[in-house]
């Protein structure tokens, strides 16, 4: 084993299902990104299957189904692994939260931009500013500067840059993939307008 590889020593076999549920909690709450459920299984020394099974009975006591109340967040699985969120029912306070704090947003038009990629993509920049109306370079830009959106190649007919969302943008819209997508949201685009739209520049 060379010093730049992982070493993980197995959790030892009499450890109570508790103090695996404990383990793996402890790993949720240091991680910023999805973590797989086969590297816990890697970490901890248990089978990828047993992990899983821990994982569904920690997500069932965060939402108060073993025992005792229901807690402000939930384990979901997306973008590829597991991570902590807070509770949807708790959407408006943790908005207002950050809207209220430092922490920097999206403007309007980002999510308006972000809104014609996730339902449109892989897509030019060109085919969103005329879909949008307006030019979209220095928006599309920071998008990808926080990580939302990616390079997707080009197009083969013209030859632009196309763009397409992220797996960080699965990981925030806490998605496991495109297809779960939900109708947009009410401060977006309308799904049906662009679709006018988009329709007419065809």
């Amino acid at each position: 084993m060379t010093m730049s590889e992982p070493r993980y020593e197995s959790v030892p076999d009499d450890v109570l299902p508790e103090e695996h549920l404990a383990a793996i909690e402890a790993v949720l709450m240091v991680t910023d990104e999805p973590v797989p459920a086969a590297q816990l299984a890697s970490v901890l020394g248990l089978p990828t299957g047993q992990v899983l099974e821990l994982l569904a009975e920690l997500g069932a006591d965060y939402r108060g189904e073993r025992h005792g109340r229901r807690r402000g967040f939930e384990l979901r699985e997306a973008g590829g692994g597991w991570r902590v969120y807070s509770a949807p029912a708790h959407a408006d306070v943790v908005s207002r939260f950050v809207l209220d704090g430092q922490t920097a947003r999206l403007t309007q038009a980002s999510l308006e931009t972000l809104a014609v990629i996730a339902y449109r993509q892989p897509v030019a920049r060109g085919r969103i500013a005329a879909i949008r109306g307006v030019n979209v370079d220095g928006v599309v830009r920071t998008l990808v500067a926080r990580g939302l959106v990616e390079e997707a190649g080009h197009d083969p007919e013209g030859g632009a840059m196309l763009y397409r969302t992220s797996s960080y943008f699965l990981e925030r819209m806490g998605l496991r993939s495109l297809e779960e997508l939900p109708p947009l949201a009410p401060y977006l685009p309308e799904v049906d307008a662009l679709d006018d739209v988009d329709g007419e520049l065809r």
